[in-house]
Parts: C-alpha cells; structure tokens; sequence
C-alpha cells in the first residue's frame, strides 16, 4: 500500500452497504479537492489558522511549473489543493474571476483510473482528461477526469505505484507556522447546486454514469419556510464513502438560497463541503476562537430539541451557547452546525458534522437551518 502521508489509514475498503448502487468503478474514497482561488498563499494561511489544516505539498514556479502554484493542506483523511493562476490569461484565472474561490476538481481515488475513464465515457459522460501517466522519482499516478454539474469536474486518482508526498511534480512543503489541528476528520459529503429542473438530470448522470444509488429526496415540503424552498436528492456509491447530495431550487415567495448562490457563481457548482468530526463541541470551540464565522441558531430552537432528539451525551446549554444544532433517526442521532459563506461571495461555506449512529442529513434541522440563512440574505439584501 502507497505511503503517502495519511493514507495508510484512507483505505476505505469496498463493502458495499447500498446494494442498488451499480458500484462498477468501484470508488475507494475522496482523494482530494481542489479549488481554483484568487491568492493560494493566502488561502493556505486561511485554511491553517482557522481550520486547523497541515502543511503537505506544494507546486509552482520552483518546482517547475510556469502556468500555476498549487498549496496542498491535509487534515486527518482530508486533502485541499488550492490553486493559483499565474498569468491572466489562464483558464485557472477565468474560473476564478467568474466563480470567485471556488471547488474546481472533486478527486476520486480509484485503483484503475483508465478503467473509471472507460467505464462513465461509455455511459455517457464527457471527457475532462484522457488517462494519462505523471511520474517522478517516487513512482507514478495514472489520472483521468469527467465533467460534471458547471464546471465541476471528477478526476480519478489510481496512486497504488506512487510513494511520494502528493503527487509527481509536488514537493513537501515544510513551514514554521503550524497551527494544531481541530479535529476535522473525514469529507461526509459535497453538495451540488444546480438550476432550475436540473436536480433529475444529475441525479440521473450519477446513477447511470457512476453507478450511484438515490439515497434519500427531500421535496419543497421538506426543506422550505413561508418564504423559500428547495428540492434535494442524495446520490451515494455502493460503500457509502462518497455522497453527493444535489440541489435545485423550488418555488417561493422569495428569492431562495439556491438562487441566491447561482446568481453570485454565475452558475452551478458545489456549495458546500462536509466535514466530520469526532467531538463537534470541542472543533467548534476552537474553530470560534479562530475566527471562523458560524450561521446563528434562532434562540427558540432549542425549546424543543429534547422533545425531537430524546437523550443525548452532550450538554444542551452548551450546544445551545455554540449553535450546534441535533436531529434524530432510527439509527442514532447527529450533531451539525454551517459556516458562514468563507468568501466575500455569499456562495461556498462549510457544514461540520458529528455523526452518532445517524445515517440521514438533518431533517428535522432544515426548517431551523433555512430561518437562519434567509437571516443572511436579508441582511445582505437577495433574499
């Protein structure tokens, strides 16, 4: 098995748990994102101090590269690459400039990646890169990619012959500043959004062209206030490693946040990154002392939480006093709470999720949730 730091323990294995996805790729888990922004140095400071990610990797002009720079942090099985254009006439800087900092690359781990390419290419989608070979001292990575919702693509990722830090072309980025870590863990899930009428469509491409499975649908009864609305499907691979929840909106009196998103990304893309962790009441603390901005909670939420939820391990005052909000299934519960959008755009943010027992999203959150958000378009004026 590779070497490449973090991933001795990143093997998710191939049991498959929902039996009516296809699975014929078979995904082994998320290799890592990649997102095009307007200053990688800067971003990568961002994302150290105030969620807690390590140094890993580095690309740009000392290492060869001419068109780019690329920064790669990494915390516990979580991989972000962000990269930079070096010259404005690159298509690195036209997604920025259109997208603001943005997901470009969501990287699948395979361990065939022209096999991946083969297969979604026959079922119908369109080819981002040919398979193709990068090597170096360490080994090689074979990668290969699809399109998908926007400009959002999938690279495939087969590192089963690399022991290097990253990838060919990557050195290992030492620096001195290295704030700890705050427990984030693994990526729970991505969430698309998509315009009008087009949930069904890329519910469809994941099913038929990767082998997904709709794990759960969500119409506007269910997520919706007095005043907006959306339609959500949940697409995941056989193992339940990968889960691609995709948004469209629905009919409001006004302005929903899908909308609201699409009309600052100029388009659909991925709005928001899951990421879990272990013990959400200590990550929050410390992700609050760092500066990170969280949705606020309406106060009267939490007079009916124990009604919802039953019995907990936490301390509600003290969920109550950070915002995390509770939902309940049949097979456990869950702890959830969303940043604020991380840009000046009101476009992508983060969800941090602790999941104990509990397979689905929040419902029982989304009415609560969308009170919160609609609390923030009205401040910024688009609701």
């Amino acid at each position: 098995m590779t070497t490449l730091t973090g991933i001795s323990d990143f093997h998710y294995g191939l049991q498959k748990i929902f039996p009516e996805a296809e699975d014929f790729l078979p995904l082994l888990g998320t290799d890592y994102v990649e997102l095009y922004v307007g200053n990688a140095k800067q971003a990568a400071h961002y994302y150290q101090s105030a969620f807690g990610f390590q140094t890993l990797a580095y690309a740009g002009l000392e290492t060869g590269l001419r068109d780019r720079t690329s920064y790669v942090l990494q915390q516990g099985k979580i991989r972000l690459v962000l990269t930079s254009a070096l010259h404005s006439n690159s298509p690195i800087a036209e997604h920025q400039s259109k997208h603001g900092d943005a997901v470009k690359v969501i990287a699948l781990w395979v361990d065939d990646a022209r096999e991946a390419f083969r297969q979604t290419v026959a079922r119908g989608a369109t080819p981002y890169l040919e398979p193709s070979v990068e090597q170096d001292a360490f080994g090689e990575v074979l990668r290969s990619g699809i399109h998908t919702y926007g400009e959002t693509v999938h690279i495939f990722v087969e590192r089963k012959n690399y022991q290097g830090v990253f990838l060919p072309g990557y050195e290992k980025w030492v620096s001195d500043y290295n704030p700890p870590v705050t427990g984030l863990q693994y990526i729970d899930h991505m969430v698309g959004n998509v315009g009008w009428g087009e949930m069904n469509t890329w519910a469809k491409f994941y099913a038929e062209v990767m082998g997904f499975a709709n794990l759960i649908s969500f119409d506007d009864k269910d997520i919706s206030t007095e005043y907006s609305a959306l339609m959500s499907k949940v697409m995941t691979n056989g193992n339940g490693r990968i889960k691609f929840p995709i948004n469209e909106p629905a009919k409001g009196l006004k302005k929903s946040q899908i909308e609201e998103f699409i009309e600052f990304f100029e388009g659909p893309g991925c709005q928001h990154i899951a990421v879990a962790t272990n013990d959400i009441v200590f990550t929050i603390q410390d992700m609050r002392q760092r500066g990170v901005e969280f949705l606020h909670v309406p106060g009267t939420y939490y007079d009916t939480v124990r009604d919802r939820v039953g019995i907990i391990d936490e301390d509600l005052e003290q969920l109550k006093s950070l915002g995390i909000m509770v939902d309940r299934d049949d097979e456990g519960y869950l702890l959830q709470i969303f940043t604020r959008p991380v840009e000046d755009r009101p476009t992508m943010f983060f969800e941090i999720i602790q999941r104990k027992g509990a397979k689905s999203f929040g419902k029982g959150n989304f009415q609560a949730l969308f009170e919160s958000i609609e609390a923030e378009q009205a401040r910024r004026g688009t609701l």
